[in-house]
């Protein structure tokens, strides 16, 4: 990882601001010798927070679907066990 003085940091935040979001983190080091960490902080928005989407499904088709669509993957997730089993 490279390390940026505080000089070049300041003239140039913007490009560090978006090697530390590529990268996780950014290391500048001050004439002193300290050396300090910038890095972007974690969004507190839960990765399922997501926008609805409109549909003219009515009421109960969704979960009809839902209920249809696990009822098929229980019967390939049973079938798989069973040819399993007779290995």
């Amino acid at each position: 990882m490279k390390t940026y003085t505080y000089s070049d940091a300041r003239q140039h935040l913007a490009t560090l601001l978006d090697q530390a979001q590529r990268e996780g983190r950014v290391h500048i080091r001050r004439q002193d010798g300290s050396t300090f960490i910038l890095q972007p902080v974690a969004a507190d928005r839960s990765p399922l927070d997501v926008p609805g989407v409109r549909s003219k499904l009515r009421r109960g088709e969704l979960t009809a679907l839902v209920r249809s669509e696990r009822n098929r993957s229980g019967k390939r997730a049973t079938a798989t066990l069973k040819i399993r089993d007779k290995l």
